[in-house]
């Protein structure tokens, strides 16, 4: 599903206009964008929750020739998905 089907559904299933779900949606990226971006973690209960870890420095290799490389740390977004979501989707 890319957004603008996202935007479709969500529309039909709250009786939103397309363009009142799309403010919705954009909002919501918006909103919680900021909060990941300021170290806040997002929690959704039921559905999930949205954080940020620091993924360490380390080594690996480069595919085309086979040099070791080294890989920077960096900040990573995690999805960890809530016990409702992760039952209906067994």
């Amino acid at each position: 599903m890319n957004k603008a089907e996202l935007i479709d559904a969500m529309a039909s299933h709250s009786g939103l206009t397309k363009a009142d779900a799309k403010k919705a949606l954009d909002s919501f990226i918006g909103a919680t964008t900021e909060a990941l971006k300021s170290g806040d973690r997002v929690a959704l209960v039921g559905f999930g929750s949205f954080s940020v870890s620091m993924r360490e420095e380390r080594k690996g290799r480069n595919p085309q020739t086979g040099k070791e490389i080294t890989i920077p740390a960096k900040k990573v977004v995690k999805f960890k998905a809530g016990a409702e979501l992760a039952d209906v989707v067994k």
